[in-house]
């Protein structure tokens, strides 16, 4: 198991934070420390704890534990890198109480005054938190692929496969995980115009689980005013579903804030083909690029900036082919029921370092 520094930056000193990160992180007996930094941020030093009954790492725990905002805290950036927990325990002289339990390095009278006065200059506005990451994408696409593969590993139907890979829990915890990160636009790829070659079963099952994701959903996205958008066709799909896609879409057209774009019966080349025949219908006659994508699914929408797709393929299979053309790629081994808020975290820091010139210089 390895170990990580994880930077917290926003509201949290002179507030518990520290005292409230050592109580949960010994409730999971995870080793390690807390600490405050000169910059107003705060450093937990841990070790990658064991899975619990729910498939979560004490790390991923902590993680969830952070964006949770405890007590009166913030959490406005939290960066996440390996590193040496040996070498930075001798570097700051903390002494060798992590390497059974979890501490808090004692703070000096500096750090407490520094901390509260940090949290007034928070609280009147004079003061913002530290971004680590350059740059933050807008518009983050996710290929989830690889879910009958995961489930024929363990010798699972691959329904098995659609079912983790859609859980409402691991949905929850990427959306929450990108909205922390700032982006904007988050938009999934449920299913495809070519996966109607699948058989009527697997098919049949993949519908009934994203109208029950849909229904559940519709609760997180008025309490945390999530816009919700769908691309695609939904004269093909269940009708019960284009329904309750049809509702969720009216209800939250309201909310801006944080966007969520279920792409479902989408491929890029049917997209454009009826953005076409729409326009045809319209009698113009004079077209540019403006006009064009006002007729797209993801019009109103910033196109991609990062698109992700998992289980270690690297193609893009007709995602957004329009849209996306100066949209970065990060491709990753993993299988999608496998994919974590963490993995979303290092994309985008991935994303963070690469210069991108649109063309120019």
């Amino acid at each position: 198991m390895g170990y990580f520094e994880l930077c917290v930056y926003g509201r949290v000193q002179g507030v518990g934070f520290r005292k409230r990160i050592k109580d949960f992180a010994n409730n999971l007996k995870l080793k390690g420390f807390v600490q405050n930094n000169p910059d107003g941020s705060v450093s937990i030093f841990v070790q990658e704890g064991n899975k619990n009954k729910k498939g979560l790492d004490g790390l991923s725990e902590l993680i969830n534990f952070l964006n949770s905002n405890p007590g009166f805290s913030k959490v406005r950036n939290l960066d996440i890198r390996e590193t040496n927990l040996k070498e930075k325990i001798k570097d700051l002289g903390f002494g060798g109480k992590s390497e059974s339990t979890f501490g808090a390095k004692k703070e000096t009278n500096f750090d407490k005054i520094r901390g509260g006065f940090g949290l007034v200059k928070y609280l009147l506005g004079l003061q913002s938190p530290r971004n680590y990451l350059d740059k933050i994408p807008k518009h983050v696409i996710i290929i989830p692929d690889g879910n009958r593969r995961w489930a024929r590993k363990r010798g699972l139907y691959s329904s098995e496969g659609h079912y983790k890979a859609g859980s409402y829990e691991n949905l929850e915890r990427l959306f929450k995980e990108a909205k922390n990160l700032g982006i904007k636009y988050i938009s999934i790829w449920g299913f495809s115009t070519e996966n109607w070659k699948r058989g009527p079963k697997e098919i049949k099952e993949i519908f009934n689980l994203i109208y029950k994701r849909v229904k559940k959903f519709r609760q997180d996205a008025h309490k945390n005013k999530i816009r919700f958008r769908h691309f695609g066709r939904k004269d093909r799909i269940p009708k019960k579903l284009a329904l309750e896609i049809s509702r969720l879409e009216a209800e939250t057209k309201g909310y801006s804030d944080f966007n969520v774009q279920l792409c479902l019966d989408y491929g890029g080349r049917d997209e454009i083909i009826r953005a076409v025949k729409t326009i045809l219908k319209t009698g113009k006659r004079q077209i540019n690029e403006k006009l064009f994508s006002e007729f797209l699914d993801s019009r109103g929408v910033d196109d991609p900036d990062l698109i992700i797709r998992t289980s270690g393929e690297k193609r893009n299979s007709g995602i957004m082919p329009f849209q996306s053309i100066y949209a970065e790629f990060y491709f990753i081994n993993k299988h999608f029921p496998d994919f974590t808020p963490l993995d979303l975290r290092k994309a985008v820091k991935d994303f963070s370092k690469r210069k991108r010139r649109f063309g120019g210089n």
